[in-house]
């Protein structure tokens, strides 16, 4: 059965530290593992524009002796005469895997049914699962273990962000806190995933609707734009209505002393969060914004092994 990477609970908690060491392991040594010398083919398709996605899986892929294929839907078939599932059969007879950034979970699900390479989302509406693995890379090197650590997500709980925080520290075995406005929690099915993963690695998730209960000496504070992709017209009535969900000084001063701040970028300086805060010494986005590239390249082999057992 093909492994796939859709969602941040498609690994195990012993499969997540594997692909975690993995990752300290290639960032150490750069270009010491190429298992798609070939060079091998990763096709990297995007519904959505992008910065860091695009260039950590780019030059992941080239970093392991392979070639990107980098392909835009507004230039391809996909989404228009053909479907996800037929141009994931097309694909997997070329190259090794198939990554997409893309709006509907269903997509990346229908892309995977059936499909012989191993399909990764590396964006959804629902999920951000490859970035989650790079802020727990950069957790994991700022804090030590994992497992035991405070994590606060404040802003949009519904979001990728939100959703994809609750399930992969929930694995990590940490205790993540989401706070948010009521009526932009989480899924109900996300947090209850969230729980019973976390009942079962000693850690903890929970919804709040109070940016300082949620931030209550905790060890990370995290936050994202308001305004995701897809949202730009509704930007006024989110600024409002996550006013008061805002990170600032005044805020982070409630988390434990050393406490570290992260954002997936881009941010709005002044918006989800203050200046002062983000360009801070609290502050390890750059660091996090790198870990995309080595915490990708782990997955990425991590997967190709086991497919091809």
């Amino acid at each position: 059965m093909t492994r796939h990477f859709l969602r941040d609970d498609d690994l195990s908690p012993a499969e997540q530290r594997e692909v975690l060491e993995r990752a300290v392991r290639m960032k150490q040594d750069r270009w010491g593992e190429r298992p798609l010398a070939g060079p091998k083919s990763v096709a990297v398709i995007f519904d959505k524009s992008s910065t860091r996605t695009r260039v950590s899986f780019h030059v992941g892929i080239s970093d392991m002796g392979g070639s990107p294929l980098i392909i835009s839907t507004a230039s391809s078939q996909l989404g228009g005469k053909e479907t996800a599932a037929d141009t994931a059969r097309v694909l997997e007879r070329q190259v090794a895997a198939i990554v997409w950034r893309t709006y509907a979970q269903s997509g990346l699900e229908q892309m995977a049914q059936g499909t012989r390479v191993p399909v990764v989302n590396a964006l959804s509406d629902d999920f951000h699962p490859c970035q989650l693995l790079a802020d727990l890379l950069t957790m994991q090197e700022h804090k030590g273990e994992l497992a035991g650590l405070t994590v606060a997500f404040v802003g949009d709980g519904r979001s990728n962000m939100g959703q994809s925080y609750l399930l992969a520290c929930a694995t990590a075995g940490m205790h993540v806190r989401v706070g948010s406005p009521a009526e932009h929690s989480p899924e109900p099915d996300v947090v209850a995933a969230a729980q019973r993963i976390a009942a079962e690695t000693g850690g903890s998730a929970i919804v709040v609707h109070d940016a300082p209960a949620a931030v209550a000496d905790a060890d990370i504070v995290v936050t994202d734009t308001w305004v995701s992709m897809g949202k730009e017209a509704e930007k006024a009535e989110r600024v409002a209505t996550f006013g008061d969900f805002k990170v600032d000084q005044a805020l982070m001063a409630r988390a434990s002393p050393g406490a570290v701040f992260m954002h997936c970028l881009p941010a709005d300086r002044g918006f989800e969060v203050a200046a002062d805060v983000i360009d801070g010494p609290q502050s390890i986005i750059w660091d996090e914004a790198e870990n995309r590239l080595h915490a990708q390249k782990a997955l990425l082999a991590w997967l190709l092994e086991r497919n091809a057992a």
